[in-house]
């Protein structure tokens, strides 16, 4: 017999041993497992599935068939030993008893559906499909819980930190190019070469910085300097902002620069 045979045949492994065969002073209690069905929430509903299962008139309803199938089912319930309630042993006595009572002949004066055994059977019936019907429609219905869940939001609005938005270098020569643009205005035929020094002008634009807080990147150049001394001013900015002395600042997208000393 090869590996795979074996571990086929073998039933259980106890202490490192393979049993093959079940042992013959193996003893199973007869409770030893016990299975508990809800199929029915009472013998009305039984009764009501008994009823819609053979598409049966509910007010002429064959006693003797019904009560067959009713114990037919109290015996299975008894075989396979599931909880059977004291209820269903009640409703199988009174459907013994309006069987028995169809069965007796009864006089000619008490003939009526007044007096029909089963009258009472099918009031309890019919109350109890109405009442089974308006809880099916209940439990369709949106539970909080199942199909709805609620949100809750908690109110106020929590302090906005504003970002000020980076100014980038293309940026900067977009207002640069503005103020060439400027100058353009104020140009003149008289020619002056004048020493421009950009460490002198970086002096000048931080001493200003720092005497006024902010100042507008615009009110740095003077445009009566001609394009020379923009491009000193612009160079000077740009080293400063090189050695971290002055940090450039805008509100929002597309305002206006400012510069103001770093902290």
């Amino acid at each position: 017999m090869t590996t795979t045979e074996q571990n086929a045949a073998r039933l259980a492994l106890v202490k490192g041993e393979a049993i093959t065969a079940v042992p013959h002073d193996l003893y199973i209690p007869p409770d030893a497992l016990e299975v508990f069905l809800d199929a029915f929430e009472g013998p009305l509903d039984l009764l009501l599935y008994l009823i819609r299962k053979q598409n049966l008139d509910i007010l002429d309803i064959p006693i003797a068939e019904i009560t067959r199938q009713y114990m037919a089912y109290i015996e299975l319930m008894k075989q396979v030993k599931l909880e059977l309630a004291a209820e269903y042993l009640v409703m199988a006595a009174m459907l013994a008893e309006i069987k028995s009572r169809m069965l007796l002949p009864r006089p000619t004066e008490e003939e009526g559906d007044e007096l029909d055994p089963r009258a009472e059977l099918v009031r309890r019936l019919q109350e109890y499909e109405r009442y089974h019907q308006a809880a099916e429609s209940l439990e369709r219905l949106p539970r909080v819980g199942r199909e709805i869940h609620l949100v809750v939001v908690e109110g106020g609005r929590p302090a906005q930190k504003k970002i000020q938005p980076n100014v980038t270098l293309f940026e900067l020569l977009d207002a640069f190019k503005e103020v060439l643009h400027r100058a353009e205005l104020y140009r003149h035929h008289r020619v002056l070469r004048e020493p421009l020094s950009v460490r002198e002008r970086m002096v000048q634009i931080l001493t200003r910085v720092n005497a006024e807080d902010f100042a507008t990147f615009a009110s740095l150049f003077d445009l009566r300097e001609g394009r020379m001394g923009l491009v000193v001013t612009f160079m000077a900015v740009l080293e400063l902002l090189k050695e971290a002395l002055v940090v450039l600042v805008q509100q929002e997208p597309f305002a206006p620069i400012h510069v103001k000393a770093a902290a």
